[in-house]
């Protein structure tokens, strides 16, 4: 990958979101002027409160023997680093991240969870090097829903493809396609210089 940079989980969420944010943010430097908005705010909140109050708990049911709360990791093979609000250590001799979103349970774990998952997991591989096959997130607005993601090869390849591609946008200057989904044009902060 590249020497210079770092990514972290945000930076893969706004590219989703439209690999266009990553060349007008990080290439241009042209920033957002995002408003704190109400959710964001809350959700750190609740956020920092999970933390603390879970400080001790261990969640035997899914064989957790040890764990590690808001963790700075960092991953100089994978160009990544993020800060995982718990790194699970299991009876099985693996390890998981688990992730506490200020969210709602949809009935289905969306892309961009299972992304920053994997991120996380692949942190949690090569600095404790041990094997990493599963994530676990707790939907905050659904009364703190355990749901468990199966971190398989072809996430890490999907991932390991979109940093590549980040990374590429941002060393070479090369201008992505904007999003396929037209609505998110509509509020966009970049809009007005947005080529469409």
């Amino acid at each position: 990958m590249s020497d210079n940079i770092s990514l972290t989980p945000s930076i893969v969420m706004e590219y989703l979101y439209c690999p266009r944010f990553i060349y007008y943010m990080l290439y241009l430097k042209i920033s957002q002027h995002e408003g704190r908005r109400y959710k964001v705010q809350r959700g750190k909140s609740s956020h920092q409160n999970k933390l603390k109050i879970n400080k001790s708990y261990l969640r035997k049911k899914i064989g957790v023997k040890e764990k590690i709360l808001d963790e700075k990791l960092y991953s100089t093979k994978y160009n990544i680093h993020g800060i995982v609000d718990e790194i699970l250590f299991l009876k099985d001799g693996t390890a998981a991240s688990l992730d506490y979103k200020f969210a709602k349970y949809k009935e289905k774990t969306f892309l961009t969870h299972k992304y920053q998952a994997a991120m996380y997991s692949l942190m949690i591989k090569d600095n404790y090097s041990v094997e990493v096959k599963r994530a676990f997130i707790v939907y905050i607005r659904s009364k703190n829903k355990l749901i468990e993601i199966d971190i398989k090869d072809k996430i890490y390849s999907d991932v390991q493809k979109i940093l590549n591609e980040i990374i590429n946008i941002i060393q070479k200057g090369y201008f992505p396609k904007r999003t396929k989904y037209r609505s998110r044009c509509r509020d966009c902060t970049y809009r007005n210089i947005c080529i469409k």
